[in-house]
């Protein structure tokens, strides 16, 4: 029998090109940063240089290098329906050298996003859309302080954006393991809500259920990697509840955000996590709560004010009995010399009090950055944004800078960011 082999990288292409000469253009998004600093005090900045930035703020308190590329393209339309194929890299390093790469351990490049959308094969609910992979799934952001609220992200599938009332139903089973141990989502989300003029609601519930195999319900389990794992406490199946109001007024969509959780979630409302379970720690008690409100308000044509406030409180979250309670403000008001010019200034406040006796270990902090920035085009969000800053930041429990010599430190620096 005569046979012809086409390598597998040939057939790739020739499916790849076949794919592209029947379906749309390939999107092609990403996200960038990056950029040098230094240290008036200890040399140069780099990643892991950051203090609190989920607390006081990011601007001018971030020194990594980060970046994105997402491809994704509709690869069929008829009758319909749709399959659209998504895909996502992304890379990290500390941000010193020319050669950083993964031989030397100084970048990491990892798979973000690998999943499959199809819509319209749901007769009774045509733009829903179906989904499975591995995906960021519907995370919700407070971009000035770099941390997503509600983020249950992972490899999964689900049902999303079903028109039911006024709003869209999402449900989803998502996969995102923690310590060695499998951990499932149950994802329900509702989105659209308008009982009166101007407001916006969205209702979810996020159900954690931990998955201990045979062998890690033996208390005298080893893990892979040569560690002791204690599985026996604190891996309950745990709930996260979030309902989120915004309001319009005054031309602006200022959001304030109440959320709940229970066991492994209940960390989240102090470390300003947004959904990631402790399977560390017993947390068999645990519970908390936190509020946020947040806005990017108008002042005048030229000035703007992004705020985002956070209280938060939990009980009983490491098994010890210990309490905590969270107090975090960063504001950054923006003033727009014109349409690529603008002059930042962000000052950021927190205080972590901790409850117990045998560790009094309250944190806290203050920081206060003066940026100048030239943007494509007007307001906080205005991207690609090259920026100088000056930074002050201290540490009101210790004295961790400059070679834990110094509870202060002042930074400086040139960073570039982008998204398309």
């Amino acid at each position: 029998m005569n046979a012809k082999w086409i390598p597998l990288s040939a057939a790739i292409a020739l499916a790849l090109g076949s794919a592209a000469a029947s379906a749309a253009t390939t999107d092609f998004h990403g996200y960038l940063r990056g950029g040098v600093g230094s240290s008036t005090n200890e040399g140069g900045t780099k990643s892991g240089s950051e203090f609190n930035k989920t607390k006081l703020g990011r601007l001018g308190n971030e020194f990594d290098t980060y970046g994105e590329v997402e491809l994704g393209q509709e690869v069929f339309n008829k009758d319909g329906k749709s399959f659209y194929v998504d895909s996502m890299l992304a890379m990290d390093s500390a941000g010193t050298g020319n050669n950083e790469n993964t031989k030397d351990n100084t970048a990491n490049f990892g798979l973000k996003q690998l999943n499959v959308q199809a819509k319209g094969l749901i007769a009774a609910a045509p733009e829903a859309v179906l989904w499975a992979g591995k995906r960021f799934y519907q995370r919700h952001d407070l971009h000035i302080i770099d941390t997503k609220y509600w983020n249950v992200s992972g490899y999964g599938a689900g049902v999303e954006k079903i028109k039911a009332g006024q709003g869209d139903l999402s449900t989803a089973w998502i996969r995102d393991d923690a310590n060695g141990l499998n951990i499932n989502y149950a994802d329900v989300r509702y989105a659209g809500l308008s009982p009166w003029a101007g407001s916006w609601i969205e209702l979810g519930v996020d159900y954690a259920m931990p998955n201990k195999s045979d062998a890690q319900d033996n208390p005298d389990y080893v893990n892979p990697s040569g560690d002791f794992v204690n599985y026996q406490h604190g891996t309950d199946k745990g709930v996260m509840l979030t309902a989120e109001l915004s309001q319009q007024m005054f031309g602006f969509w200022p959001k304030t955000v109440f959320q709940y959780a229970t066991k492994g979630l209940a960390q989240n409302m102090v470390s300003q996590g947004g959904g990631w379970y402790d399977a560390w720690s017993d947390n068999e008690e645990a519970k908390g709560f936190r509020i946020i409100n947040t806005a990017e308000a108008p002042i005048t044509d030229n000035l703007q004010l992004a705020y985002v406030l956070t209280y938060g409180k939990t009980t009983n979250i490491d098994g010890f009995g210990q309490d905590q309670s969270l107090v975090s403000a960063v504001v950054r008001p923006i003033y727009q010399w014109d349409d690529y010019n603008k002059t930042m200034l962000e000052l950021g406040y927190f205080r972590l009090n901790k409850d117990a006796s045998w560790n009094p270990a309250d944190e806290g902090g203050k920081k206060a950055t003066i940026s100048q920035a030239w943007s494509a085009g007007r307001g906080l969000l205005a991207r690609p944004e090259i920026r100088v800053y000056t930074t002050y930041i201290k540490n009101d429990k210790g004295e961790t800078f400059n070679n834990s010599t110094s509870d202060h430190d002042v930074r400086f620096g040139v960073q570039a960011e982008a998204w398309w």
